[in-house]
């Protein structure tokens, strides 16, 4: 099977139900920034292959993410969303025990994890505009809620696990100074 198809090369692209749009079209700006997320944690992957715990949530958000670009790209998916936002909140919780109260910002900065899971987490951040926005410009599109929530709680769990690299390298967080 060849990997090229050239139906796209005049600008247009299926959605997963068939019609055709123009590549511009705001679902597939939306369900490729949920790719380019997912290709980030992907990487993400890499800095923390000695953390199996984290590798396996990592693991499991890809294939959510995968989902999550299924369901923008009008796919019929069965996920439980409602149990996927939980289970993201069972592990911001669990890692927030380990963790000194937040009382400053912290920037972007620190080990190499931490800096990858800042990536995610502002990359998510952008997914979670662009998802809004689509529901916003589009009436047709009927955003289910519930995609919103769990692409906000993942940037909170990218923010919460940027602090746990740093914590469980032993190194101090780099905060903002006015």
């Amino acid at each position: 099977m060849k990997i090229y198809t050239k139906t796209g090369d005049k600008g247009q692209t299926s959605l997963a139900n068939g019609m055709r749009v123009r590549k511009t079209d705001a679902r597939i700006d939306t369900y490729g920034t949920a790719d380019e997320l997912n290709s980030f944690v992907g990487l993400l992957r890499v800095a923390l292959s000695s953390c199996p715990e984290q590798d396996a949530q990592l693991v499991w958000l890809q294939n959510r993410l995968f989902d999550l670009g299924a369901c923008l790209a009008e796919a019929t998916m069965d996920t439980d969303w409602e149990n996927a936002i939980s289970k993201v909140e069972g592990w911001i919780d669990t890692m927030q025990t380990e963790l000194e109260p937040l009382r400053a910002f912290v920037l972007p900065a620190g080990n190499e994890a931490a800096c990858r899971c800042h990536v995610c987490r502002t990359v998510a951040r952008r997914l979670e505009r662009k998802m809004i926005a689509l529901t916003d410009e589009h009436e047709e599109t009927k955003m289910n809620p519930l995609y919103v929530a769990f692409v906000n709680r993942l940037s909170d769990y990218f923010f919460v696990l940027a602090r746990y690299c740093m914590h469980i390298a032993g190194e101090k967080e780099h905060i903002w100074q006015k």
